[in-house]
């Protein structure tokens, strides 16, 4: 069969290479290779998985026809699957599209619509029913309609001889007659993105719709339970949902809002499987991964881990624990700080897992052992040598050009940007500076309009106290840290002043306007010239002025140079690890495109002595229960609800099953992701990794990289159960694929 198999994967290649010629050896390799490694590692463009993966797909435990997963000439699973606001997935779970994603993907939303007085994120959010969904201006999903590889016409005319310039204009011009003469309706867009590192290039036709209306959401107590402790770790008991609903026009096309949309009728929804999962389950998930890079060198891996993450991780220690004191204090400043704060510290905390993850798996050596190998097979074959021999050298001294400035720039965007409100705010005012001409004069009105309409919305998530204690503990630390041939020429004045950041906040805050909204206001009702002259004196203003000009002439320019030239050095060793590494799995790097990636359920064992099951339940809430705790409180009903045991038709041998793992291939973007069994029914709703598997977005360990998902079954008890709004799950299609299965097997 495995012979019948490959002769037709490589015929399949050859009518690729024949035909659309420029996809050389790319298809041939990926398809006929993986029929011979039974790995789960990877995120697979769907229109190609009748070619690539279809055949590992049955053999691990699908039972469907890759045609429903991915299909543009009838509804296929696809169809079901939105990219959630831009950055993470969601999915269609009714017919009157009704959209599943994560609490954290919905957050801002939920948190824009709590009061004091009606809190969402603190008691949660149920709409009774339709009439009592809340609309959530500029919040958009996007439905991928069709997916096609345009490689050959986006390629026209390049060769090996043009500068990186003149490649980069020559396609970016074939882009553009391909999107200006590619068929679509008005209400779609075309978007294309490279893969492979510019080798190949794939076009999407997408549709977004606008009107996007939140229906319901649990508490925070459930929907972000464990909140920072448990983030990125396992076990997990977190009920990481929230719901939404699409609005279309009256002929079912996107549209703004308007209380005249009616709900979207989708070409597909998912049906939701109540039988849950068993160990080794086949599993699927579907969505928007972010992005990775699986195969940069070595030498750049190790920086990320040993230099940058903890440089980033240490500031943001700082920043995080000044948020946390004032948020435990006052139930505003919580409200206040909430998306934030998460924000934040989700990153902050992937950095460490990523640390751990890299050390843990030896990935440092392993990448060594990889690029000495394809050094010494490069060396033996006169083609290869022709083409790629001191390949990884050159590569390799351009990124000691690299590595100080990419230090600088973190460590200075961290410190000024990234963690800190009134800096960040000083650049809008600043940037009127560059308006001040009479030719400018409408885009400097508008930018005062804009930054007047923006104040209570800015400052009503602003707390001085906390932005004063993160700017001085964070100044002591970055003053440390920061190097001479990089560090900004005031900065340099400050240190040989010995200044101390609690001086420097006297100095620079507490003379500036932008320290309160009264302030700001005032500012804004000044004159034109007025108004320039306080800008320019503000010593905020002046400071970031300062800190602005200096990362971009100095880092940003230089950086950007020499990362043209890396992007060629990495486009070419991803083409030469293709050809030198024949029998080696090589999926493309994610980049925020639909994808599917599948695995197994499946435990595994992080340490020495440590073993994890796949699947939690509600008794380890309860177990982890601290009433009033910040993050380990638990709702009144929730804990009646266990006492009683009264889990409905969700729950499962006295149990309400809630989360579990599996070795799906996940990243950033798959947050909201529907995992799917083998004939395609939701079965969770992905939501985080396991701490020591984040670092799969530089290297991919099948035995210690786990996705985590919330159980649709816990879904299902919090919606009917918890919040008595059953009549979300009657608009549900509800199906038992393994009773069916068993049924079968005993005819």
């Amino acid at each position: 069969m495995f012979i019948i198999d490959s002769i037709l994967v490589i015929f399949t290649a050859f009518y690729y290479y024949i035909i659309m010629k420029n996809k050389w050896i790319l298809i041939l390799v990926l398809a006929f290779f993986q029929l011979q490694a039974k790995a789960i590692e990877g995120m697979w463009l769907p229109f190609l998985l009748k070619q690539l993966n279809e055949a590992e797909m049955k053999k691990m435990g699908l039972k469907i026809p890759v045609e429903q997963i991915y299909n543009i000439n009838s509804s296929s699973l696809k169809d079901a699957v939105v990219q959630f606001n831009g950055g993470c997935t969601g999915e269609i779970i009714s017919s009157k599209g009704l959209l599943l994603t994560n609490h954290h993907c919905g957050f801002g939303q939920i948190q824009n619509h709590s009061t004091l007085e009606h809190n969402y994120l603190e008691n949660g959010f149920w709409a009774k029913n339709q009439s009592e969904e809340l609309p959530n201006p500029g919040t958009f999903v996007t439905f991928i309609i069709k997916m096609e590889d345009i490689t050959n016409q986006a390629l026209d005319s390049i060769t090996d001889a043009l500068n990186p310039q003149e490649r980069q204009s020559r396609i970016d011009k074939n882009l553009s007659k391909i999107r200006l003469n590619y068929p679509k309706e008005s209400y779609q867009d075309i978007v294309i993105r490279p893969f492979y590192d510019g080798n190949q290039y794939i076009l999407f036709i997408t549709e977004n719709f606008k009107d996007i209306r939140l229906v319901g959401a649990p508490p925070s107590s459930i929907g972000k339970f464990g909140a920072d402790t448990d983030n990125w770790v396992w076990p997990r008991h977190t009920g990481d949902f929230s719901l939404f609903r699409i609005y279309a026009d009256k002929n079912n096309r996107p549209a703004e809002y308007s209380k005249d949309n009616q709900p979207y009728i989708p070409k597909k929804f998912l049906s939701v499987s109540l039988d849950g999962i068993d160990e080794g389950d086949f599993t699927m998930v579907y969505g928007f991964p972010g992005r990775t890079e699986e195969y940069i060198p070595q030498q750049k891996v190790k920086h990320i881990v040993e230099v940058i993450d903890p440089l980033r991780i240490d500031l943001r220690d700082i920043a995080l624990s000044k948020m946390l004191f004032y948020m435990k204090k006052s139930p505003l400043t919580k409200i206040q700080y909430a998306d934030k704060y998460s924000s934040i510290s989700n990153a902050w905390k992937k950095w460490q897992g990523e640390i751990l993850g890299i050390k843990k798996s030896h990935a440092l050596d392993k990448k060594l052992a990889h690029e000495k190998e394809f050094e010494s097979l490069v060396e033996q074959n006169p083609l290869y040598k022709s083409k790629y021999d001191g390949l990884l050298t050159s590569y390799r001294e351009k990124l000691n050009e690299y590595e100080p400035l990419f230090e600088s720039r973190e460590l200075n965007s961290e410190m000024w940007i990234r963690n800190l409100d009134l800096p960040r705010k000083s650049l809008e005012f600043y940037k009127l500076l560059t308006l001040t001409s009479d030719d400018k004069k409408p885009a400097f009105d508008d930018l005062v309009k804009e930054l007047k309409e923006g104040l209570d919305g800015f400052y009503k998530e602003h707390e001085p106290l906390i932005e004063r204690d993160a700017f001085i503990g964070m100044y002591d630390y970055y003053a440390q840290k920061i190097k001479h041939k990089y560090t900004p020429s005031l900065v340099s004045e400050w240190k040989n002043k010995n200044k101390t950041g609690t001086e420097l906040y006297s100095d620079i805050y507490s003379n500036s306007f932008l320290i309160s909204q009264a302030k700001v206001e005032k500012t804004l009702q000044l004159s034109k010239d007025s108004l320039i002259l306080t800008i320019q004196n503000d010593p905020l203003v002046q400071t970031m002025a300062h800190i602005d000009n200096f990362l971009k002439e100095k880092i940003t320019a230089p950086l950007n140079q020499i990362q043209t030239q890396l992007n060629t050095y990495q486009r070419n060793y991803m083409k030469a690890q293709i050809e030198v590494f024949p029998k080696k799995k090589l999926f493309p790097d994610a980049n925020s495109t639909m994808r599917l990636t599948y695995g197994q359920v499946s435990g595994y064992k992080p340490a020495d002595a440590v073993n994890y099951g796949f699947v939690t339940t509600l008794d380890g809430v309860m177990e982890k229960y601290v009433p009033g705790d910040y993050e380990f409180d638990v709702p009144e009903k929730l804990i009646s609800l266990y006492k009683n045991k009264d889990y409905g038709v969700y729950g499962k041998n006295g149990k309400m099953p809630l989360a579990f793992i599996a070795s799906n291939h996940t990243t950033g973007g798959n947050s909201g992701s529907p995992a799917l069994d083998a004939y395609g029914n939701l079965i969770g709703l992905n939501f985080d990794r396991v701490w020591e598997g984040t670092m799969s977005d530089l290297y991919y360990d099948k035995d210690i990289c786990r996705n985590i998902m919330v159980d649709a079954r816990y879904i299902l008890f919090i919606i009917d159960k918890y919040a008595g709004a059953g009549y979300l799950v009657s608009e549900m299609n509800l199906v038992h694929p393994k009773a069916i299965k068993k049924s079968k097997k005993s005819k």
